[in-house]
C-alpha cells in the first residue's frame, strides 16, 4: 500500500510542484488503477427538466424564477423526445438534474422516474443532485432517506455530485448562501451509498477558494470514499463566469488557467487513492486541454453532451462527437472505449 499523501504535502504540490512532473505521478498513479490503456466516455444527454429554481447561486447563469417570462418545466413528452434522440445514437444514460423547484414534491419526481424506467428500461437515470434530494424532503415532509428509497424503488440508478462546488461552508456562504451545507452534501452521499445508491464527486474551483479550501474539499471526498466505496468518479471544473452575478459582484477575479486546471486535476488524482476514476472536463476546458487531462491523471472523457445548459449558459460553449473523442484518446497513445454510468467498458475501438 502506497504511503497516502497528506494534506500539507497536497498542498505543497500544489503550490511548488514543476508541472511536467506533477503530470509524470499522476499518470504513473493512473497506471496503477487502470493498467490497461483504456480512456472511456459514456453516450449520454443532459436534461435539465426545469430550470425554475430558488437557490439563486451566485456563480449559476441557468436558473430562473417561477414567474420569468423563459420559466419552465419540461412536460414528459418533451423529455420522451430527447431520450429518443438519444437512443437514435446508441445513448445508455441521461444525466437528470434541474433547478431547485419550490413546489414539486416526492410523488411528481416518483412519476417521473417511473415513466421514464419504465418506457426506457434500457436507459441508465443517473440524477438528482444532493440539493435537489434535499429540497425534495423538505417540501415533501419526509425524510432524505425516504427519497432515495422511493426513487430508487422507481428506477433511479445513481446520483451526480452537482451541489459540491467547494466543501467550505465560507465559500458557500459567499457564492451560494441558501446551498445546503458542506457536511449536508456528504451526508445525502453518505445515505445513498448505505442504501445501494452510487454517486459521483465533483468540485468547482474558481471562485473565491483558498487552497487549502481545495485541499480540505479532497480530504472529505476521500475520508466518505473510505467510509462508503460509494464514489464511482470525481470530476472538477473551473467556474465559468459569463452571465452569472458573482462575476457582476466581482469582476476583477482572475479568469483560471489550463496550468491551474491540470495541476489541480493531478492532485486529485494523487490525493483520492480511493477513487477508482477521474473524468476530463472538456466541456469547459475545451477538447485540448481536455486531451491534456489524460496525460494528468484522467482515465475518462465524460459525456459526448449531446445537450448541456447550465455551464454553456455561463459561456462554456464547447461540443465533441464521439469521432473526435476517439481521435483525442488514440492520439495520446490510448485505446478509447464507450462505458455504462457503472464503467462498465461496453465497447473498446
Amino acid at each position: 500500500m502506497q504511503k497516502r499523501l497528506t494534506k500539507e504535502e497536497a498542498l505543497d504540490l500544489i503550490r511548488n510542484a514543476d508541472l511536467k512532473e506533477l503530470g509524470r505521478l499522476a499518470t504513473q498513479r493512473k497506471k496503477e488503477l487502470h493498467p490497461e490503456g483504456i480512456t472511456s466516455f459514456v453516450v449520454d444527454r443532459n436534461i435539465n427538466y426545469t430550470n425554475i429554481c430558488w437557490v439563486d447561486c451566485k456563480f449559476c447563469a441557468f436558473y430562473r424564477h417561477e414567474k420569468d417570462a423563459d420559466a419552465y418545466v419540461l412536460t414528459f413528452d418533451e423529455i420522451d423526445a430527447k431520450i429518443d434522440e438519444l437512443l437514435e445514437i446508441g445513448g445508455t444514460q441521461i444525466l437528470f438534474q434541474g433547478g431547485v423547484h419550490p413546489k414539486l414534491k416526492i410523488e411528481w419526481y416518483e412519476d417521473l422516474v417511473e415513466h421514464i424506467h419504465t418506457k426506457y428500461p434500457q436507459i441508465t437515470i443517473h440524477g438528482f443532485s444532493s440539493i435537489e434530494i434535499d429540497f425534495i424532503a423538505k417540501v415533501s415532509r419526509i425524510s432524505v432517506e425516504e427519497v432515495l428509497t422511493r426513487l430508487k424503488a422507481k428506477g433511479l440508478a445513481s446520483i451526480p455530485g452537482a451541489g459540491a462546488e467547494i466543501l467550505s461552508d465560507k465559500v458557500r456562504d459567499i457564492i451560494a448562501p441558501k446551498k445546503i451545507d458542506a457536511e449536508v452534501w456528504v451526508d445525502i452521499h453518505r445515505k445513498a451509498h448505505k442504501l445501494g445508491i452510487k454517486s459521483t464527486a465533483t468540485m468547482m474551483y474558481g471562485t473565491v477558494e483558498s487552497d487549502e479550501d481545495i485541499i480540505d474539499h479532497l480530504e472529505m471526498v476521500r475520508n466518505l470514499q473510505d467510509e462508503t466505496g460509494g464514489f464511482r468518479a470525481f470530476i472538477m471544473w473551473s467556474f465559468q463566469g459569463k452571465n452569472t452575478e458573482l462575476l457582476r459582484l466581482l469582476p476583477d477575479m482572475p479568469k483560471p488557467s489550463s496550468n491551474r486546471y491540470l495541476r489541480l486535476l493531478a492532485v486529485a488524482r494523487l490525493y483520492l487513492d480511493n477513487v477508482p476514476n477521474i473524468q476530463s472536463s472538456w466541456v469547459t476546458q475545451g477538447p485540448y486541454i481536455g486531451q491534456m487531462a489524460l496525460h494528468f491523471g484522467a482515465n475518462d472523457l465524460g459525456s459526448t453532451m449531446m445537450e448541456e445548459n447550465v455551464v454553456s449558459s455561463a459561456g462554456a460553449s464547447f461540443r465533441m462527437a464521439k469521432d473526435e473523442m476517439l481521435h483525442l484518446i488514440r492520439d495520446v497513445g490510448e485505446t478509447p472505449a464507450i462505458r455504462n454510468t457503472a464503467y462498465d467498458i461496453l465497447e473498446t475501438f
